[in-house]
């Protein structure tokens, strides 16, 4: 049993894993080499209702909790519309209580498998479902669960994203967490044409306020980035058993499949400015309706991560970081007024600011990709 230890306390140690997420390319993007994603800025967004009762967590979607609550949009290619859709649907369900932050998902599936029982292997290795939380929105000290259709688990600490040097903490453990899956078929039997499985997830605020606002659990209105994944392989039968499918050419095994809830725009789960907006309602499931209300300051946010992209760009190609809109080949406009925008660097480092839209602060951005207010 591991202990549990404070989110600063893991940020400090040398347990770290340097692993590759769903061979996204993560050993192949440098710290001064970052992809643009290719796509309009706009995340998905729920709004995750209170429960009036605790949520038995046992992958039984038929409770009456759940019922009264809709489902996120359905799943969709990591890259966006400009891919095919997913052959199967997935979609997900969120509420909270007091003691825990609620996720249920159906993922359909004619194919149920699963190989991996040990906590903390790899899962996406197998067919599997993931969820991202990155409660403040700075894009720094965010989480990562996975689970596949035996309920096995692995949860880390990622301090930074991988495109940043990371480095993702394995040792770190969402303790008390609860899961539940529930199979519409039988799991690792080709004989039988399998319908679905569903799954249910409680994790306890009392681990998930280690970096949030306050070291708290979220407040009514509030908004967290969160995002979920579906890992999908390709598989074939052979000798009764499912293989997944190689490359003819190469022997090697085909690239799996990403269904993401909110789409990335590049196959990197690890792009957290992208993940959804998840806001938590003071209301209980059932007794009413709450608007949806996008900060504007995200606007402003995501100028500055555009402002980044190119900054990366533009050091992977000089050495340097640009000292003005121009060298970035950027015009001014009323996002990036010359007046307001300030671009400081050293021969390793930048920080560039712009005004928030209340209260006379500004956002900023730097180099390692952390957003912060002042």
């Amino acid at each position: 049993m591991k202990k549990t230890i404070s989110a600063l306390s893991i940020i400090l140690t040398i347990m770290v894993l340097c692993c590759t997420q769903q061979n996204q390319n993560q050993s192949g993007i440098q710290q001064n080499i970052i992809p643009e994603p290719e796509l309009v800025f706009s995340p998905g967004n729920y709004i995750c209702y209170k429960t009036g009762v605790p949520i038995l967590i046992d992958g039984d979607l038929s409770e009456d909790a759940w019922d009264k609550i809709e489902w996120t949009t359905e799943f969709s290619d990591i890259e966006g519309k400009t891919k095919p859709a997913p052959r199967y649907r997935t979609r997900a369900k969120m509420l909270w209580d007091n003691t825990y932050f609620y996720i249920s998902a159906e993922l359909e599936e004619p194919e149920i498998w699963a190989t991996l029982r040990q906590r903390d292997t790899i899962i996406f290795y197998d067919n599997d479902f993931e969820v991202f939380i990155d409660p403040d929105g700075n894009t720094h000290n965010y989480y990562e669960f996975e689970m596949n259709a035996f309920g096995t688990e692995w949860d880390l600490l990622l301090a930074k994203s991988y495109r940043n040097g990371g480095p993702a903490i394995n040792g770190w453990d969402i303790n008390g967490i609860k899961v539940g899956v529930k199979v519409y078929g039988t799991i690792n039997d080709p004989a039988n044409k399998d319908e679905k499985w569903t799954l249910e997830i409680a994790m306890p605020w009392d681990i998930l306020k280690e970096c949030a606002p306050g070291n708290r659990k979220p407040d009514p209105g509030e908004q967290w980035r969160i995002n979920f994944s579906r890992v999908e392989w390709d598989v074939d039968i052979v000798d009764g058993k499912y293989v997944k499918r190689k490359d003819p050419e190469t022997g090697k095994n085909l690239p799996e499949n990403n269904w993401v809830w909110s789409p990335q725009g590049l196959i990197n789960m690890h792009l957290p400015e992208l993940w959804g907006f998840v806001q938590f309602s003071g209301m209980v499931a059932g007794t009413g309706m709450e608007e949806f209300r996008i900060n504007p300051d995200e606007k402003v946010k995501w100028n500055l991560r555009l402002l980044y992209y190119k900054q990366k760009k533009y050091y992977a190609s000089n050495g340097s970081y640009a000292t003005s809109l121009e060298q970035l080949g950027v015009n001014a406009n009323e996002n990036y007024s010359q007046s307001l925008l300030k671009i400081e660097t050293t021969s390793n480092m930048f920080e560039i600011s712009l005004p928030a839209n209340e209260n006379d602060r500004s956002w900023h951005i730097r180099q390692d990709g952390l957003v912060w207010r002042k």
